[in-house]
């Protein structure tokens, strides 16, 4: 809670008399009264301070049972994310060692009743975009402290992994190699949470053959609204299962998941290769994820009016014609770029290159734009945190950033690019666009998740990052409008798009965003979390409002 301006209204209410210069003849110290007057001040201004901050805390919440702690003090930090466009304070930070007490606390809070402001928010690593783990006057579950059970493996024919909601990506990574294993869906960035990513979808270039991540869990531990605890998969509670899924944390906290393996590889054989024509690009891609045999990873990214693009991959890749590559120019173009990767074992490092060799030979990119990489499993899916760490060493990564995600059904894709690419977006310096097709048939529709219709549709991501204090193009203002130009257009245009890590600040926009599946994402909060006690900063539902 922040206390800091307290004093100044005590320096007003409180002021210190006049003091008039003492005899020479007097025994006391010369300053003993401002010093006592000075001391006076102090103890009323901690006194002030400690009686309002407690007078806005419910005397039950500072008594609750709990093998962790509420924090009511050094709660700035949960007040922000990656997004860093908006802070709201909470009241307090539940730091739980156990389920229990999270289970605890939700209860509590839900037997205040309706007119109890609190609300319950989950944070992971903190990288929600627009205040989504943050509850204004509310409590945010630190869910980084819950990390037990250590994880659990097991082998055999379908292997799993048990693992904490709590738990980084990163960590399962390392840990499950260490048994010759590995997730099958992964994001892009591992430095998230199991169950924050499990909220949401989790998607990345693997998601045309195994799905989203949510596709990949075989059961879950969930304390809801009500404050049950309560486990539940396919087959057991199974609603409640989907409805968690890509639920954006709207009826459950998930608190443990069990998460799919394979057998993991050693190396990868990562490529990159451009393309200038949307139509072969696109064409390409749709061809890849369509075939039986074909690369493990498939993306792509968007490069406008880019300089030098080619010499800024030399140090990561090296090119397959080194002559043909220094001489081709991306100055002023709209170029696509085609990301795959192949993944192998080491006793297969005499065939890799023939295997890459005839998975390429189909496609129409541009042959002196083929750049190849060998690096190790780990460090190909831990690929972006070698950014971050170059970005924090500048400064330049706990900036705004405005990003907009957008799924586009496959009949669209090229309306789109038309108005937007070279259009609205003259070049790409404020940061990646990617775009890449995945099959709907790899994602389960009982669970909460909102995508396209189509059975090939297409993630369009603008991963932006603004300038602190710019007010030019690289600035926050400015990609904000970029951002609402382009959704104005999708909605002009009809394209039937849907926002991935959706934001709306109206729930009749919400209500477009779910579409006929409104009524029974209603049902199911109703049903798991009826005080609307959970993730207030989705901005879906208000708590004590009656629903419509």
């Amino acid at each position: 809670m922040e206390v800091k301006v307290f004093h100044l209204p005590l320096l007003l209410t409180h002021p210190v008399r006049k003091m008039r210069k003492p005899a020479a003849s007097s025994p006391q110290p010369k300053n003993f009264l401002v010093i006592r007057s000075f001391l006076l001040l102090l103890l009323s201004c901690i006194a002030a301070k400690l009686s309002l901050c407690f007078s806005n805390i419910p005397s039950s919440l500072l008594t609750l049972s709990l093998d962790g702690h509420l924090n009511f003090d050094e709660v700035q930090h949960v007040a922000k994310d990656f997004g860093n466009q908006y802070q709201l304070l909470p009241l307090a930070v539940l730091h739980p060692k156990t389920v229990t007490d999270i289970a605890i606390t939700i209860k509590h809070i839900g037997q205040m009743g309706p007119h109890s402001e609190i609300t319950v928010a989950a944070r992971g690593h903190g990288h929600s975009l627009q205040g989504q783990a943050q509850a204004y006057r509310g409590v945010v579950v630190n869910m980084k402290c819950l990390r037990s059970p250590i994880m659990q493996f097991h082998g055999g024919k379908s292997p799993y992994v048990d693992v904490s909601a709590g738990e980084l990506w990163i960590n399962i990574l390392h840990e499950s190699m260490k048994y010759g294993l590995a997730p099958k869906s992964w994001t892009d960035y591992l430095h998230l949470t199991v169950g924050g990513t499990l909220s949401n979808a989790g998607i990345s270039g693997q998601a045309f053959r195994h799905g989203p991540q949510i596709s990949n869990v075989h059961q879950l531990e969930v304390i809801t609204g009500k404050g049950d605890v309560v486990k539940c998969s396919e087959n057991q509670n199974e609603d409640l299962f989907h409805s968690v899924l890509g639920g954006l944390g709207q009826f459950g906290i998930i608190a443990q998941a069990r998460i799919s393996l394979e057998p993991a590889p050693d190396k990868v054989k990562w490529i990159r290769m451009l393309y200038s024509d949307f139509n072969i690009f696109t064409r390409d891609q749709e061809y890849l994820i369509a075939s039986e045999n074909t690369f493990d990873y498939i993306e792509g990214f968007v490069i406008i009016n880019r300089t030098g693009l080619l010499n800024n991959w030399r140090s990561s890749f090296s090119p397959q014609d080194p002559l043909q590559a220094s001489q081709f120019e991306s100055d002023g173009q709209t170029l696509f770029c085609l990301e795959v990767a192949k993944y192998f074992n080491m006793g297969q490092t005499d065939t890799i290159n023939e295997e890459v060799e005839r998975l390429l030979s189909p496609l129409n990119y541009i042959s002196s734009t083929l750049f190849l990489s060998e690096v190790s499993y780990i460090d190909f899916l831990d690929r972006v945190h070698v950014s971050e760490v170059k970005l924090r060493s500048k400064g330049l990564w706990e900036v705004p950033h405005p990003w907009l995600n957008l799924l586009i059904p496959r009949s669209k894709i090229h309306r789109f690019a038309e108005g937007v690419f070279g259009n609205i977006l003259t070049d790409t310096s404020n940061g990646p666009i990617l775009i890449y097709p995945v099959n709907k048939s790899k994602w389960d529709n009982r669970t909460s998740v909102v995508i396209p219709e189509e059975d090939i549709f297409y993630l369009v991501a603008f991963l932006s990052s603004a300038v602190p204090s710019s007010t030019g193009t690289g600035g926050l203002d400015h990609i904000l409008y970029q951002n609402k130009r382009i959704l104005d257009f999708c909605e002009s245009a009809h394209l039937g798009v849907k926002q991935y890590l959706p934001h709306y600040t109206r729930q009749e926009d919400w209500k477009a965003h779910f579409g006929p599946r409104w009524e029974a994402f209603v049902r199911r909060k109703s049903a798991y979390d009826p005080l609307r006690i959970l993730a207030p900063g989705q901005r879906i539902f208000q708590k004590a409002v009656p629903f419509s």
